[in-house]
């Protein structure tokens, strides 16, 4: 539209002047542009350089006023009418003009973004600079700020906007696509930009990556190192070259000059990871020419210490007593102190020590592994039936009550339908039995036990029928609590008065037996603190977790926890220090609270299948900010230090802790020939929850890469595997097995427990070409050897699965156990395996065989020999695959049946 001069005034004003002349002047309005002509000169002409427009009515005319950056336009004598008209296309046309400036801003943005190595932008409707570094690297942050940011101004509402479609027609191509890329395909952009990226990169820097470790790297350690989002897990299988991927991390960093050396962090589990890796970034990146002397390589309690110093100005101190075993010495003397000042205490402690502290039976165990029936021993040594009897028969002797166990009863009983009756317990001094019956709150008996109550029914009416005095106690008192409190009401109204004697705890118990107990309490306090769970916090849990037999036992435990760790902390405050788990805990708090603001850009962590939530938690704060980087990597299949804290979810739920990441795999191992790879794999796999890898090995096979000799006696382990070792030697003596000269084949014999370092042999006579050495498996972790032997693959509480249970205690405090039974344990024997370059000697007892070797047996066709290497029949029966089939004579001539006949009755034709 156009309104032309008919009052023949205009009054410009500028710098609050006001001039009043006589012109002819013009306003044309066409689409997003309006001209002010003045005596035929345009004087303006883009809508969107106005900051608005003023419209005053008259009785007659309006006056109209345009804000413009230069200088006020006013316009006098414009009727109404048409002053209104022109106001409602003004507002419209200056709407559309700052939708399609906004629309070309934000592609011309993204597209600058985009193709910058570092973008520096403001944050919409804030002053606050937002710094993305994309290290040539389009990131996840740099995915989710620009989607936040397309949400945010309506990108879509703009691209909807028919007024806007001929502006985007006129957009040039580029712009369009950037267009369409921000309108359906910003993921599949980002991902395109990513993989010719690494493209050029592998392309620009070969060189570096075949030099920066002793053999170049592999495409998947490349595209690793390459990959710079901003989290980052690489799940790396044994022998895959994690270290190394690290340290060309580091290098690559520095090479291309992405982030300071003195901004890259390495962290370890323990001093030795932590020296191998600073050790291997000097020795491989500084001939480089790199400056690899300032990149930071510390453990996480190092580095948590230097946080606490940093963050209040006083680096705290570590108690001295907390390593080489004067941690359980402290708490011994915790315990002393307490039972000296704190009656209650003492009355609670020695309660649990004498009747409670043995081994318990672990709630989440896997149960009949073994063809025998558990053994409960009691202090005053009999053998009893159940745990609770023998709670009972330890709580009698704790207490000096005299008692016979099972005494046969003063009646002959015998008949055709019953044996003779022995009841649990006679006391003598009263002349009482005492039966403990295995029922429920409800007065129900297990499945299992058929014909129970009838036998309940039968006992009391024997006692009735014959006068005798008979004192009861059920499962379900005893796991309450009630059932001891009972027992004593019953025996001291009959006249028996209790003695509690402590000094009677020597005479049954060892100091072995003491410092296993300190040693629990240790580890709960240690899982307690690491997992920052107070004495209400446990409390609830034992609400939560807590059933049947153990939770007496653990209500009992949490009320001798409470003090001890109360007069843990006493102590270390009064000496100025701090234990593990305060350093982590107190480093973690500072960098939430930023107290102390981390100065790492990129920050890497080894062994991250370790990781607890408390290491997690201070690796999440180091990263907190924007434009940090995480690169954590691990194994976990190699998870097996539950016990000390490592906590597996914080792997397996990497995402969920840390935010979208980008996980990677390392899957080419350098140390193990396939035919390993595979049994050890497909082995691990069994448990459904490990992370899945395909392990394809670079080694050459020398074969047989695993086998297993049989035993008669735990006495013969020691001769067989000498037998096996001096055959190796006469191989590579004779040319057989390649060996450089003057260099030894190595050989760990791996124990699942330090003891069975008695199965390591004499090997003086073979010391010229073989070196022998023993470590346990859980050491062993990190390194190898050619030959790998692993005695003790036997079933049973000391074989391999280990089924000694960890005090079941210890779950209140601990992460969540795994539903798959046996997971660590499996995880552990795939450690052991995956120790050797060459090959695994698995060696077992006849009739014991571990179900791992039958496992492998049964699945994998493992060959199976005597101590001088005879192959032995290895049938793994088909049912219960816990023994091999024998062959057996049959009416209709021999079988082979299961050698546990008649618990498995399998049968298989003889072929």
């Amino acid at each position: 539209m156009t309104i032309p001069n008919r009052a023949q005034t205009w009054h410009p004003s500028a710098l609050g002047k006001r001039v009043t002349k006589s012109r002819d002047w013009r306003l044309t309005l066409t689409g997003p542009e309006l001209t002010i002509t003045l005596d035929g000169e345009p004087v303006a002409r883009d809508i969107g350089s106005f900051g608005g427009l003023t419209v005053t009515p008259g009785r007659l005319w309006s006056h109209l006023e345009l804000e413009h950056p230069d200088r006020r336009f006013r316009f006098r004598g414009i009727p109404n009418r048409r002053a209104a008209s022109f106001a409602t296309a003004f507002t419209a046309a200056q709407a559309e003009a700052v939708r399609v400036l906004r629309l070309l801003q934000l592609v011309d943005e993204f597209d600058q973004a985009a193709k910058q190595v570092r973008l520096f932008t403001e944050a919409l409707g804030t002053a606050v600079a937002v710094q993305l570094k994309t290290k040539g690297w389009l990131t996840t942050e740099f995915s989710a700020y620009w989607a936040a940011r397309k949400a945010a101004v309506g990108f879509g509402q703009l691209l909807d906007d028919p007024d806007l479609r001929p502006h985007i027609t006129e957009l040039s191509a580029v712009s369009r696509e950037t267009v369409n890329i921000w309108r359906d395909d910003l993921p599949e952009f980002v991902a395109a930009q990513n993989e010719r990226h690494l493209a050029a990169e592998l392309d620009d820097c070969q060189d570096f990556f075949d030099t920066v470790e002793k053999s170049p790297l592999t495409p998947e350690q490349a595209r690793a190192v390459v990959c710079f989002d901003n989290r980052m897990l690489v799940v790396a299988a044994a022998g895959s070259g994690k270290t190394s991927t690290m340290v060309a991390k580091a290098g690559y960093a520095l090479h291309r000059n992405l982030i300071p050396a003195d901004k890259i962090l390495m962290l370890a589990f323990n001093n030795a990871a932590a020296k191998e890796l600073g050790a291997r970034t000097q020795e491989r990146l500084a001939p480089l020419g790199l400056d690899a002397g300032k990149v930071v390589a510390k453990t996480f309690h190092a580095f948590g210490l230097e946080i606490i110093g940093k963050a209040t100005g006083r680096k705290p101190s570590l108690a001295p007593w907390l390593e080489g075993g004067g941690d359980i010495k402290q708490l011994g003397r915790i315990v002393d102190v307490l039972r000296a000042t704190n009656p209650p205490f003492r009355l609670h402690w020695d309660f649990f020590r004498a009747v409670l502290a043995r081994d318990y039976p672990d709630p989440d165990a896997e149960l009949g592994e073994t063809d025998k029936p558990p053994a409960f021993r009691t202090a005053q040594g009999e053998q009893v039936r159940s745990t609770g009897e023998r709670m009972i028969a330890d709580w009698l002797y704790f207490n000096s009550v005299e008692y016979v166990y099972e005494r046969s009863y003063e009646v002959d009983t015998a008949d055709s339908e019953h044996r003779q009756y022995h009841p649990d317990f006679y006391y003598p001094q009263i002349d009482a039995y005492h039966e403990h019956w295995a029922v429920d709150e409800n007065g129900q008996a297990p499945e299992e036990f058929v014909g129970y109550l009838d036998g309940m029914q039968w006992k009391r009416e024997t006692h009735r029928r014959h006068g005798t005095t008979l004192l009861e106690t059920t499962r379900a008192q005893l796991w309450s609590g009630e059932g001891l409190s009972h027992l004593e009401k019953e025996l001291t109204e009959r006249g028996i008065r209790l003695q509690a004697n402590p000094e009677r705890l020597l005479a049954g118990q060892t100091p072995t037996d003491y410092g296993r107990l300190l040693q629990t309490f240790r580890s709960f306090l240690t899982h307690a603190k690491s997992n920052r769970l107070s004495d209400d916090q446990l409390r609830q849990r034992l609400e939560e977790q807590s059933h049947g037999e153990v939770r007496f036992r653990d209500a009992a435990f949490l009320r001798l926890f409470a003090p001890i760790r109360r007069e843990w902390d006493k102590k270390l405050a009064a000496e100025g220090c701090i234990d593990f788990e305060d350093m982590l805990n107190l480093s973690a708090d500072h960098l939430e609270a930023g107290d102390w603001e981390s100065p790492y850009e990129l920050v890497m962590v080894d062994e991250f299948q370790d990781a607890s939530h408390a290491r997690a938690r201070l690796t999440r704060g180091l990263v907190a900010q924007p434009g940090c980087h995480l690169f954590a990597v691990g194994d976990d299949w190699q998870s097996i230090n539950r016990f000390a804290g490592a906590d597996l979810s914080v792997m397996t739920d990497f995402e969920h802790l840390f935010g979208p990441s980008e996980v990677l795999r390392l899957e080419r191992t350098f140390r193990f020939p396939q035919s390993i790879a595979d049994v050890s794999s497909r082995f691990v796999l069994q448990n459904p929850t490990q992370l899945i890898k395909r392990v394809v090995s670079s080694t050459p096979e020398f074969p047989p890469t695993i086998g297993a000799v049989s035993v008669d006696t735990d006495k013969a382990v020691k001769a067989a595997i000498h037998h096996r070792l001096k055959a190796l030697h006469t191989q590579i003596a004779r040319g057989r097995i390649p060996q450089p000269v003057g260099v030894k084949v190595t050989v760990f014999v791996l124990g699942r427990y330090r003891h069975q370092s008695d199965c390591l042999p004499d090997c003086r006579d073979l010391a010229d070409l073989l070196d022998v050495e023993f470590m346990t498996i859980h050491a062993s972790k990190g390194a190898e050897a050619d030959y790998i032997v692993i005695p003790g693959m036997v079933s049973g509480k000391w074989g391999f699965p280990s089924t000694i249970p960890n005090d079941p205690v210890l779950r209140m405090a601990m992460p969540a156990a795994e539903d798959f039974k046996r997971a660590e344990e499996r995880r552990l024997f795939y450690v052991a395996m995956t120790r050797a370059r060459r090959g695994v000697l698995l060696v077992t007892v006849k009739n014991r065989e571990s179900p791992f070797l039958m496992e492998l047996i049964r699945d994998h066709g493992i060959v199976r020999t005597n101590a001088i290497g005879e192959a032995l029949d290895s049938t793994v029966c088909p049912r219960c695959g816990r023994a091999f089939m024998v062959e057996r004579p049959g009416k209709r001539g021999p079988f082979l049946g299961c050698r546990r006949y008649p618990r498995c009755k399998s049968t298989l034709a003889l072929t």
